[in-house]
């Protein structure tokens, strides 16, 4: 990925211009490669639920950028400045942290994204030196840094955690969000008022301190409506999702189309 188009993703998204991205689960570098070429403006790798380690994280973040067309992000394990450095280094261009539950929790994770004097980043740049450079002026100019809203504390701490120096945005885990306002499960019919409450409370939040807001979804219909309720970003799905549904849609057709050459059978 050229200095560009990392630097023209940062400033697109620091414009609260809306962009959308697709999620990845499995450590599968030429599907991975292919999503990245279909024209999402990012594709984030999950490397705290997915299926794929540091090496699938590496292997992602090039097939990504072979495609020059997406950048790379990483759901990081924690909020830890081990794993947020490593992804960095690995060449993504931002780091999504989960369970931020207040501005010092949020602090620390700018402070590990970023290289003095804006936070304490251990100089290795590996990849990301081809990506961005080896200058860590420009590394931070670059490197974008998202903080999770998922949790009781997060929602009711949002606009403390918003006004955090160095944040670039918020992101929605829709399914810890939806246990956090009372769900027995994600997606409970039960407190959607609530959930959609925590929605707009935390889109409001974002906007209010001139961040983006970035949220999951599970289809583009309902990344389209998210970003008409005025979020930044909408990341679509996952890769092992549309996997088994794809199949099975097949599947399903295969037998439909099965069952009624049998009925014709029957008739002749």
């Amino acid at each position: 990925m050229t200095s560009e188009l990392a630097l023209e993703f940062a400033r697109k998204i620091r414009a609260r211009e809306q962009a959308v991205g697709y999620w990845a689960v499995l450590d599968a570098p030429v599907a991975t490669e292919r999503i990245g070429r279909l024209g999402y403006d990012y594709v984030a790798l999950d490397a705290q639920h997915g299926l794929l380690g540091y090496s699938g994280v590496l292997n992602g973040l090039m097939a990504i950028d072979a495609g020059h067309t997406a950048v790379g992000m990483v759901r990081v394990e924690a909020n830890d400045f081990t794993a947020i450095g490593k992804a960095l280094d690995a060449g993504a261009v931002g780091v999504i942290v989960p369970l931020i539950n207040n501005a010092q929790d949020a602090a620390a994770a700018v402070a590990a994204a970023k290289y003095p004097p804006l936070g304490g980043r251990s100089y290795g740049p590996m990849r990301s030196a081809l990506r961005i450079g080896p200058v860590p002026a420009d590394a931070n100019a670059a490197t974008l840094v998202f903080a999770m809203i998922e949790t009781p504390e997060g929602l009711a701490n949002v606009k403390e955690i918003c006004a955090t120096p160095g944040l670039d945005g918020i992101y929605v885990g829709p399914s810890d969000l939806c246990i956090a306002v009372g769900g027995a499960y994600p997606g409970d019919p039960a407190v959607d008022t609530e959930f959609n409450a925590a929605l707009e409370t935390i889109a409001e939040a974002a906007a209010s301190a001139g961040i983006a807001a970035g949220i999951h979804t599970p289809a583009g219909t309902v990344a389209n409506q998210r970003l008409a309720q005025g979020y930044t970003f909408a990341t679509i799905a996952s890769d092992l999702t549309h996997l088994e549904q794809i199949a099975k849609s097949h599947l399903d057709a295969a037998h439909l189309d099965a069952a009624r050459s049998a009925a014709g059978t029957k008739k002749d």
